[in-house]
């Protein structure tokens, strides 16, 4: 199959999905093998068509996937002028302790907070998909070890924990601001 074909096929395929596509469902579409040099080309060609267009041609965690650019969405949002969901501040502390020092117990992070860990933000962080049971710590009750997940990293826009923001930008985020 011509390369140029296959790349319209990969377009209309990404263009399509819900959610990421990974490397080996792009190539599950062709009859041929589709060799990982030749696909990663086509993608980052596809990505450089896309550069001057509302929508972006992206690379996440669990996949590729195309997006619309962040400055069209304020326009996008009146569309559906719905608010996004409110953390709270203990939700995000969690969150954040997770992302960063993970895998944690709920001791860790009780630990690193000085408070208790109300079940409620596990229960809905786990809801959301953005953590997950990976293993439990081999000491006495064997507590839960939590981590980060790939939706957490696809919501946020990134391929891995290591693009997070460093940690001290992140708590400058959380203090709250003080007036000058």
């Amino acid at each position: 199959m011509e390369a140029s074909l296959v790349k319209k096929v990969l377009e209309a395929a990404l263009l399509a999905a819900r959610e990421p596509m990974t490397p080996l469902e792009l190539r599950k579409m062709f009859d041929e093998e589709l060799a990982p040099d030749l696909l990663r080309k086509l993608l980052d060609e596809l990505r450089e068509e896309w550069a001057e267009r509302p929508v972006e041609l992206i690379q996440l965690a669990s996949g590729w996937r195309f997006r619309t650019r962040a400055e069209f969405l304020p326009y996008l949002e009146r569309l559906n002028p719905e608010k996004p969901p409110k953390y709270s501040r203990a939700m995000l502390e969690t969150l954040a302790i997770i992302a960063y020092r993970q895998p944690v117990t709920r001791g860790d992070i009780e630990e690193i907070r000085g408070v208790a860990v109300n079940t409620n933000i596990v229960k809905t962080l786990e809801e959301r998909g953005w953590i997950d049971v990976v293993g439990h710590r081999d000491t006495p009750g064997r507590p839960a070890l939590f981590a980060t997940t790939k939706k957490f990293l696809d919501d946020l826009g990134l391929r891995s924990v290591s693009e997070l923001p460093p940690l001290e930008q992140v708590s400058q985020t959380l203090e709250p601001d003080h007036e000058n």
